[in-house]
């Protein structure tokens, strides 16, 4: 498989700075959970690129999860990983319409919200 380059890939890096901050500090305190993302270029389920977004301790790294279980695991495509970050595609709606996918726990998956992700800046 090659190593694709993913939109995705820029807003976890962005995210991984934000924890870094206080606000991101902030988030951490109020939210305490792990998530693993899973991302794929087309299709879900397939050449996934998975993250941990991990509330706990306040970082992102890419690879499986290696603490246990975490709260909840996502996996959308790409573009629709973007557009939920972005705060362009209702979490719900994409969760309706199979653009997401839900493992583990739900009110865990209720608080990844766009909130949680730095605002993009304007240039």
């Amino acid at each position: 498989m090659a190593d694709t380059q993913l939109k995705s890939d820029a807003l976890l890096e962005q995210m991984k700075q934000h924890l870094t901050t206080d606000a991101g500090k902030q988030l951490t305190k109020k939210i305490g959970l792990v998530y693993q993302i899973n991302i794929a270029p087309k299709k879900i389920g397939f050449d996934e690129v998975t993250y941990v977004v991990d509330l706990k301790k306040g970082e992102v790294t890419k690879g499986q999860y290696e603490g246990g279980k975490p709260d909840a695991t996502f996996s959308f495509k790409d573009e629709d990983f973007v557009k939920v970050a972005l705060g362009k595609m209702n979490p719900q709606i994409a969760f309706m319409r199979g653009a997401m996918k839900i493992k583990g726990s739900l009110s865990a998956a209720q608080k990844f919200t766009p909130d949680i992700f730095p605002k993009p800046s304007k240039m």
